[in-house]
């Protein structure tokens, strides 16, 4: 709607340019990484951007009230995936946050005895971000340790599509070897990665590579991860990245949209794999066949939420910019509709398919080992009496859930030892002395 104003807005953004970079094909555990000087520079000119849009009061996209020198911590919540692609994606979250609020001289303080001091490197701002690590929350990493998924990945593999596909395209890359450095060769195990890298970075790799190469692998690559992200129905396990940050997502927009909460701005710092999921689960992949595929580095999606005077309800417009090979942000259609969407549609329509918390992970992912499920699995196997049916347990909690488990366990081993006198439980205490118990947490930020 012409009329409409943005009241605040959700921003996923993929990371910058990066190292080489290898995922199993089957459970997409991954190889170490590191940002480069590129992908840094890509981040900032992306905040930069977005700065331009919403924080400019001479933007069309201007959020009110925000303050556009100096970052306001309760207007802003940033989230960055800190497990996935090693420290690439926080290191590229710190680098659009440059962008967003630039180093300013107003960043200063005025001491007691009348010296101003600014802040270090000409003013920089230092804003604080959460980094999300996938033991302790599964929002987004949904697809890290899902038996389930990485089952479906072989099942994708048997298909006959995936079988024809691959035939067609045996032809093509017979003739890749000779540019891969001794790596296998399938469409399963497809090296259009390592080819990017090294079109970027090695001016001999690129010098050599026939010009068409490189879009015939992505293509390829296109085909395979949309395959593997992304299912027909919006529960299928396919989409279970996308399921993962729908929650997150819907309380942030919730904030937002809430005028007596000062949320103006959330970001989520994500690898690509969410924007596969989500553009099939919002049917802007299928309305946009181009969007079916793996996004470019800094490559990001903003949800703005805006007010009408023709709406009774807030507004949701969607905007898509794939890294630098656009220039500005694009609206695509959410669910074929035409126009900005109420979001309460967007809501009610998705979430059915969220994921909400880890205990859910556990049960869609068969998983009773990793990230928290294994103290749900003891959880489960006590008598219905002790087990608190129905409970909700965040990722985190099951740690502690997890700890209390194996105290316990530990506890009834001392007291066998000690009633079996291999061991003394309460020691002789020296005159004087005294017992001292201290427990640390190790925070990482």
């Amino acid at each position: 709607m012409s009329d409409s104003t943005v009241q605040g807005v959700l921003v996923l953004a993929r990371h910058g340019d990066r190292q080489g970079f290898y995922q199993d094909p089957t459970t997409y555990t991954a190889s170490a990484t590191s940002i480069t000087p590129l992908g840094n520079v890509q981040e900032q000119q992306l905040g930069a951007l977005l700065r331009s849009m919403y924080l400019n009061a001479s933007s069309p996209d201007w959020i009110a009230g925000v303050n556009p020198t100096i970052f306001t911590d309760s207007q802003v919540l940033v989230r960055a995936d800190g497990s996935d692609e090693g420290g690439v994606i926080v290191d590229s979250a710190l680098s659009l946050l440059a962008g967003l609020w630039p180093p300013t001289t107003a960043w200063n303080t005025t001491l007691a005895n009348g010296t101003t001091v600014v802040g270090p490197f000409n003013g920089y701002q230092y804003v604080p971000l959460q980094t999300i690590n996938a033991d302790e929350d599964i929002s987004l990493e949904g697809n890290t340790q899902c038996n389930t998924w990485a089952n479906s990945n072989t099942a994708f593999y048997n298909s006959p599509g995936f079988l024809q596909v691959a035939n067609e395209s045996a032809a093509f890359l017979s003739l890749l070897p000779p540019f891969l450095d001794g790596r296998p060769v399938t469409l399963q195990n497809m090296v259009f990665d390592y080819m990017n890298v090294q079109s970027i970075h090695n001016k001999t790799f690129f010098d050599r590579l026939p010009p068409t190469f490189l879009a015939q692998a992505r293509a390829l690559a296109n085909y395979h991860e949309y395959g593997i992200f992304t299912s027909p129905q919006l529960n299928g396990i396919g989409n279970v990245v996308g399921q993962a940050i729908l929650p997150t997502m819907f309380s942030a927009l919730n904030r937002i949209s809430n005028s007596s909460d000062p949320l103006k701005l959330a970001y989520n710092a994500i690898s690509y794999k969410p924007f596969l999921s989500l553009f099939n689960m919002t049917g802007v992949a299928q309305s946009n066949p181009e969007l079916a595929g793996v996004v470019n580095y800094a490559a990001s999606v903003v949800f703005e939420v805006r007010t009408s005077n023709a709406s009774s309800e807030p507004l949701l417009r969607f905007r898509f910019k794939n890294g630098t090979d656009d220039a500005e942000y694009t609206t695509f259609n959410l669910f074929g509709s035409n126009g900005d969407i109420p979001l309460s549609q967007f809501i009610n329509t998705l979430t059915p398919a969220g994921i909400n918390n880890t205990q859910e992970w556990c049960g869609i992912c068969n998983n009773s080992v990793n990230r928290g499920c294994a103290a749900f699995a003891a959880q489960s196997a006590l008598p219905t009496s002790a087990a608190h049916s129905g409970s909700h347990v965040s990722a985190v909690g099951a740690g502690f859930i997890g700890a209390g488990v194996t105290l316990a366990l530990m506890a009834v081993i001392l007291a066998v030892l000690a009633f079996g006198g291999l061991l003394t439980l309460f020691p002789r205490r020296r005159k004087g002395g005294s017992v001292r118990i201290t427990s640390c947490r190790l925070v990482q930020c």
